[in-house]
């Protein structure tokens, strides 16, 4: 069978961690909240109202493409287009092509940040192997202006960090929003975790310390893998009524 991503790729190891997505989202909830287009998010009015929800559902059709033949995994890719193609109809606008790239670019350095953090240093080929993934359901959603390699990737990465975040209304409103439904102490984790994973511009604007307070606990983290704890780990980072959505977050599909 042919799938989108090969079985032996390093983005399903990646994206079969439950963790790792989670710190993945986490870096990309703090980017989004920046981004210059993030008004996009708000014209529907579901990443404000219930951001834990718009987490696991955007997980959803991210996993679906890494881990289903290619076929299946292209319904989904035109799928997300023709949902994006919905919301610009109603506005009467386009979502610029940048804001585009800036999602996929998002993906690619979280997916890489993330798991860098958590387990090891990746190698080129590895990295060069995230970025052809992820580059690859820009082609297909039609994305213009997408890199050619990874290096290129790397530059455009920069680029787009400097010219397309700011500190803006939305970004205050969002991350009241996070706080509202994560409670306080879920919520100063979520920041811990965002500090460990988003480049330094991210840092910047969101007025992050340098080193993050969770540096430390990552051993323990790692440690409560091998012991099998790493679930009630999860239970305590989310919320209860998201319980099957965690469990569901480390289920490999093959």
């Amino acid at each position: 069978m042919d799938y989108f991503v090969d079985k032996k790729s390093i983005v399903r190891e990646i994206w079969g961690n439950g963790d790792t997505i989670l710190f993945i989202f986490g870096g990309a909830a703090a980017e989004f909240a920046l981004n210059k287009a993030v008004d996009w998010l708000y014209f529907t009015g579901r990443l404000p109202a219930d951001p834990l929800d718009r987490l696991f559902s955007t997980v959803s059709y991210a996993r679906e493409i890494v881990f289903s033949e290619k076929e299946a995994a292209h319904r989904a890719i035109d799928a997300i287009a023709a949902i994006h193609s919905a919301v610009e109809e109603k506005r009467g606008a386009k979502i610029p092509d940048w804001a585009y790239r800036d999602v996929l670019f998002m993906l690619i350095d979280y997916s890489m940040r993330s798991f860098e953090v958590l387990e090891r240093k990746l190698t080129l080929t590895e990295k060069q192997e995230v970025f052809n993934v992820f580059n690859r359901v820009g082609i297909r959603m039609g994305v213009k202006g997408l890199p050619e390699n990874f290096e290129e990737w790397k530059k455009m990465r920069k680029e787009h960090l400097l010219q397309d975040l700011e500190y803006s209304h939305f970004t205050k409103d969002l991350y009241l929003q996070y706080r509202k439904h994560l409670g306080l102490v879920r919520y100063r984790l979520l920041l811990e975790a965002q500090a460990l994973v988003v480049p330094k511009k991210v840092r910047e604007l969101l007025g992050f310390r340098r080193i993050s307070l969770l540096t430390p606990v990552l051993g323990i983290y790692k440690l409560s893998r091998t012991v099998k704890l790493d679930g009630l780990m999860k239970a305590i980072i989310l919320p209860s009524a998201y319980k099957d959505e965690i469990k569901a977050l480390d289920s490999q599909t093959t």
